[in-house]
């Protein structure tokens, strides 16, 4: 093979996709040179299913002991890439809901130099968002929202989709143990590649939606993505602007909020009291109260405006390659 060519891999964690697993890998192009079917202990015993009826010789079954979430079923086919050699390692689901023929888009922008990691986002196309369900679309939305403040990356979207695709180099330099294995982890993912400094993009893409049944509730996980996007948050905050390296930003945020809640509580107080004794609050007691407020939320922005400026813009890996390898 040249040395123009880049290696790609496909990951698709298995757990209770029999249905469709076969489907999915027969879909996936030639561009692709090894396929990761990795058994998180599924109880369909979806790994003995693909290697008695997969004819494919790019695909290899890994098997996990006990059942480790998604996460842990991706960790383990990224460790095995990495081992094997591969360049760029996609993820797809097991489920058909996620196009293989999209695989070369997902790429691409790693090839360009442009990226370290690409992601799907089904929110480009207005026209079909209409044939998604309605719960996926508000749910979606709102996670976005909190993923752009925990992660910093603000230019994303659709944080939860798991249409990815990475390159090994970016890999190594990921605390892969730390990453969270079940239903948080495309979102935690985007968390330890913010605290690497990872470019990462967006992918436009259109999700299949059959008979297949999402393992996903967000009315049942919406409650654990919050305390967990607050604790991102809060250590992305911490690793950026204290750790790592302080600027004006690193004064604006604690002395907006410190402005934002004096200005509060103090205006509550006192209304508070006016509405108690029936005396109206003084014009200086009410200007002590909005003024800090006023304070307080431009110095917030001002902060929030840095952080947009901040997304990272300079991709990690080396470029190495020109093209996909298209096999024969």
């Amino acid at each position: 093979m040249s040395g123009d060519h880049a290696r790609v891999a496909v990951v698709i964690p298995s757990y209770r996709v029999r249905r469709h697993i076969l489907d999915v890998i027969a879909a996936i192009g030639p561009e692709v040179e090894r396929i990761y079917v990795v058994d998180d202990c599924c109880p369909e015993a979806s790994g003995d299913f693909v290697d008695q009826h997969c004819t494919d010789a790019r695909v290899k079954v890994l098997r996990n002991a006990e059942n480790l979430g998604v996460g842990g079923a991706v960790m383990r086919g990224y460790a095995a890439a990495v081992e094997d050699g591969l360049d760029v390692i996609v993820k797809v689901d097991g489920d058909g809901q996620m196009d293989p023929g999209l695989i070369a888009d997902f790429v691409a922008p790693i090839l360009r130099g442009e990226a370290d990691y690409t992601k799907g986002n089904r929110f480009y196309d207005l026209e079909q968002i209409g044939a998604m369900p309605r719960i996926r679309i508000f749910g979606n939305a709102a996670l976005s929202l909190l993923a752009k403040l925990s992660t910093g990356y603000w230019d994303l979207f659709d944080p939860t989709n798991g249409y990815t695709a990475i390159h090994a180099d970016v890999v190594a330099r990921l605390p892969l143990q730390k990453i969270s294995r079940r239903y948080f982890f495309e979102t935690d993912m985007l968390f330890h590649l913010s605290t690497v400094r990872a470019v990462t993009v967006d992918v436009p893409m259109h999700a299949k939606y059959g008979n297949e049944e999402s393992n996903l509730k967000i009315n049942k996980i919406f409650g654990e993505f919050l305390r967990k996007h607050v604790a991102n948050f809060c250590k992305r905050i911490f690793y950026n602007y204290y750790l790592r390296d302080m600027s004006l930003a690193s004064i604006e945020l604690p002395l907006g909020l410190f402005l934002l809640v004096f200005g509060c509580v103090f205006g509550a107080y006192h209304w508070v009291l006016s509405w108690e004794t029936g005396v109206p609050a003084a014009v200086g007691t009410v200007m002590l109260s909005a003024l800090p407020i006023i304070l307080g939320l431009q110095l917030v922005l001002a902060f929030l405006a840095h952080d947009i400026q901040s997304v990272p813009r300079r991709v990690l890996h080396r470029r190495k390659f020109r093209r996909l390898a298209l096999a024969p």
